[in-house]
């Protein structure tokens, strides 16, 4: 796996000041900046994306069939949008879906996930490193 989407969706680009109890104090440029130093010795090309707009998001899924994986972080669009588990079923690369909190242990609504079903796997709960932990995993899918 060498060239690498990840895909975040709305109020990521919040991290570090938005509910910092729940998500920790990186920002999401800080998060790409780390996971950038760490595995650029391993030539990895890992290329960041975020938006708040769910046709973004969609139109950038359906440009990822030249990437060798992909990782995604909806947002509450893990919750609610349909059309992003189309476009993710419409791409045959490998996925995983992450969260940084642990969905399962909070409101009850995030319990459900549409992504869940399209990706190869599911990461969540061990806070910003999910991304890093994402990475490495993609080899196994």
């Amino acid at each position: 796996m060498k060239n690498i989407l990840i895909i975040n969706g709305p109020n990521l680009n919040l991290l570090g000041t938005r509910e910092t109890e729940i998500y920790g104090k990186m920002s999401l440029q800080d998060i790409e900046n780390e996971c950038i130093e760490i595995f650029k010795k391993e030539g990895k090309k890992l290329i960041f994306f975020q938006s708040n707009s769910e046709s973004e998001i969609i139109d950038k899924i359906h440009s990822s069939k030249n990437f060798d994986g992909l990782i995604i972080n909806a947002g509450a669009f893990t919750h609610t949008s349909i059309a992003i588990h189309d476009a993710l079923k419409s791409v045959s690369i490998p996925k995983i879906e992450v969260h940084i909190s642990n969905i399962y242990k909070r409101e009850e609504f995030r319990k459900n996930s549409f992504i869940s079903p399209v990706v190869n796997g599911i990461i969540a709960g061990f806070g910003t490193k999910v991304y890093q932990i994402a990475i490495k995993a993609l080899k196994f899918v």
